[in-house]
């Protein structure tokens, strides 16, 4: 049989210093889409990550398609093999403090003088300078500080953070993005770049027409629960058993909702005609769509809804979630086959490209298992990788 054409990303070769999820979750991108991704980690001194145990579901689900190598940067052995790395590597990938890449001396300035075609990815707390700079910063922090938690949560209940890392997660996402940018930008200039995102950058982005409200027109969002906050009625009813999503915030959708559930006159109620109408009789329009939807089944309610072109869905717990038959199709869980742990599901890449495999091709290895193959590839002979080992290099 040929072999499979190579993936998207296999002729980048990327070094991966991330740390915890912010980081991690930007190369698992262009791990997944086959970048060479060698992880370069400190030799182990006992810690546990904070993404658990490394053969814990969290570090076996962010860590996959790479190499895994083990480094001690502090030292003249492992940093020069180190600079070795960064001579041909396309893009490199940390979340250090400044401080920390600086004293180390693998910042942006070190590695670009010695190859000026690397992109440089940086994530931080509160960005790369200015005057939280210096500041350490994990998801929670920058939750609070985008003013997310305040929009979070119902009426008057306080600050109340999102279930998932969305600070996290958000800034991962956005600097693989612009990492794909400097990339396609270093096609026609031959040099790369420095991108840097921040947690709070991400999160108050992800703010998106909460914070536009806000600059155009000085809106300051609060807390709306399950409803949307401006698209009325869009919230969660109650249904015989359990609840539902539903979405009917449009002139159009409203009165569709209004005759399928059997009260055509409230489309002509002349409060409720209009979006603001609705707004400012939310109380009131979402009681009475409940004291309607209440009385039948969820999958009901859902099956006339989609009949009448009206978004709704049920709410699920995350079980509940991968047994869905529209999350099988997509194949959100994809098998892995672990040498040690097994077979077992992680969380696939949500990105689709025709006629390319989105299959796990290797599970997340052990700590330090390609170092020597790593070093190899550099030129290092066995006498020297012993030498580097002596040292406490790797």
């Amino acid at each position: 049989m040929p072999d499979a054409a190579p993936l998207p990303l296999s002729r980048l070769v990327v070094l991966d210093l991330t740390l915890a999820r912010a980081g991690p979750t930007c190369v698992r991108h262009l791990a997944d889409w086959g970048a060479d991704v060698i992880r370069v980690e400190p030799p182990e001194e006992g810690a546990e990550d904070i993404a658990g145990d490394r053969d814990g579901p969290d570090f076996q689900n962010l860590h996959r398609n790479k190499r895994l190598m083990q480094l001690n940067l502090k030292s003249p052995g492992g940093r020069a093999a180190f600079m070795r790395l960064v001579e041909g590597a396309d893009v490199l990938v940390e979340n250090m403090r400044a401080a920390v890449k600086g004293r180390l001396g693998i910042a942006w300035d070190d590695v670009h003088a010695v190859n000026p075609r690397l992109v440089y990815g940086s994530i931080s707390g509160f960005g790369q300078d200015g005057p939280y700079g210096a500041r350490a910063g994990v998801d929670q922090i920058a939750q609070g500080m985008s003013g997310f938690m305040s929009i979070t949560g119902l009426p008057g209940q306080g600050p109340v953070r999102a279930g998932i890392p969305v600070a996290d997660l958000s800034a991962g996402n956005l600097l693989a993005l612009g990492i794909m940018v400097a990339l396609f930008e270093r096609e026609r200039t031959g040099v790369g770049r420095w991108v840097t995102t921040s947690l709070l950058e991400a999160q108050t982005f992800m703010l998106d027409f909460q914070a536009a409200r806000w600059l155009m027109k000085g809106e300051v969002a609060g807390q709306a629960g399950n409803d949307h906050p401006t698209g009325i009625p869009t919230g969660v009813f109650p249904t015989a058993d359990g609840h539902i999503n539903v979405a009917a915030s449009s002139g159009r959708l409203w009165t569709r909702l209004c005759e399928a559930i059997g009260h055509p006159e409230w489309a002509e109620r002349e409060a409720w005609r209009t979006q603001a109408g609705r707004s400012a009789d939310r109380a009131a329009v979402n009681a009475a769509i409940g004291e309607v939807t209440r009385t039948r089944p969820a999958a009901h309610w859902i099956e006339l809804f989609e009949a009448s072109g009206i978004p709704a869905g049920p709410i699920y717990s995350i079980d509940q979630t991968f047994a869905d038959p529209q999350v099988r199709h997509l194949g959100m869980a994809t098998p892995v086959e672990h040498p040690r742990l097994g077979r077992f599901d992680v969380v696939a890449s949500p990105l689709t490209l025709s006629g390319v495999s989105k299959a796990v091709r290797s599970p997340t290895p052990d700590a330090g298992a390609h170092t020597a193959e790593v070093l190899r590839g550099l030129g290092y002979g066995e006498a020297e990788i012993e030498e580097l080992h002596r040292q406490g290099a790797i």
